[in-house]
């Protein structure tokens, strides 16, 4: 049976002026794994088979980049592909795009993002003279990446900082119903991101599936919250199956804003282990 992905939402991740389908194929999953390249390559295919546009990885996530090297081939030019750097010096970041590029099996990124920025010590190496960013900026002019990011769940002011230090293109951040009980990112970086044009990539929406449950919410719940949030282009989210990247787009198409009663009763509900759902911010 053909699938018909005419109609899988998407929206413009802010200034890029790039078009990605509101789901996104996260780098968790099966693709966080090592030596499962068979069943990797079969939800990577089912993934743009259903119309998905934008591919996450990372050098830390595994074989999940020799994983995409094995099966993008010529489909590459039907996907935004993001990867990171962990290295906070532009050598180290360098030699990791190098890496990078030869495990995916292409010539460029179109996103390249700052990977897990977490202290103010992250900045201090990542802005100094020598550090992460130069490497970005190096490599963007050599047209190896496209567009500049960073990525965080650990401390919103952090995030806040790197955007007043530079004019990143875009921001991978944790967003679910219980961020607004603590260290709210949707209450902060949103607003700062939608401010400076920024694309918005929603992650952890289910809290690494802590917030799926019969007593709490359901799939569709938690990435309908995602999509709802104001200035956010995209949720990415790992699959295991090629039955789960099926489920995934199915609920986007079948999408409709969630109103602020919604949002609000779905916030209401994670509020009693809201500590147990921010586990990935800092203390």
């Amino acid at each position: 049976m053909t699938v018909d992905v005419t109609f899988l939402p998407r929206r413009l991740l802010g200034r890029t002026g790039c078009d990605v389908t509101i789901f996104g194929l996260g780098g968790e999953g099966v693709l966080r794994t090592h030596g499962r390249s068979a069943e990797a390559v079969k939800v990577i295919h089912a993934a743009l088979d259903q119309g998905v546009n934008y591919c996450d990885t990372a050098p830390a996530y595994a074989n999940s980049m020799d994983y995409y090297g094995a099966a993008l081939g010529e489909r590459r030019r039907e996907v935004f592909l993001a990867s990171k750097t962990h290295e906070r010096t532009r050598d180290g970041s360098l030699r990791l795009l190098d890496d990078s590029l030869r495990r995916l099996c292409t010539n460029h990124l179109d996103l390249w993002q700052l990977h897990d920025l977490r202290t103010q010590a992250d900045l201090r190496a990542i802005f100094a003279k020598g550090g992460a960013l130069e490497a970005l900026v190096q490599a963007q002019a050599e047209k190896r990446v496209r567009f500049l990011g960073i990525t965080g769940h650990h401390d919103p002011e952090i995030l806040l900082e790197a955007m007043r230090r530079f004019d990143f293109d875009t921001v991978l951040v944790a967003l679910n119903p219980a961020d607004v009980h603590r260290l709210s990112f949707a209450r902060t970086v949103l607003p700062e991101a939608a401010r400076r044009g920024m694309g918005v990539i929603a992650m952890k929406t289910t809290a690494q599936g802590a917030l799926l449950g019969p007593a709490l919410l359901k799939m569709e719940e938690a990435l309908g919250y995602a999509w709802s949030l104001s200035g956010v282009s995209l949720a990415i989210v790992g699959c295991k199956t090629p039955a789960e990247v099926a489920e995934n787009a199915h609920l986007a198409r079948q999408f409709a804003k969630l109103d602020d009663k919604k949002m609000w009763a779905l916030e209401e509900r994670t509020k009693m282990r809201a500590a147990d759902f921010a586990y990935y911010k800092k203390p």
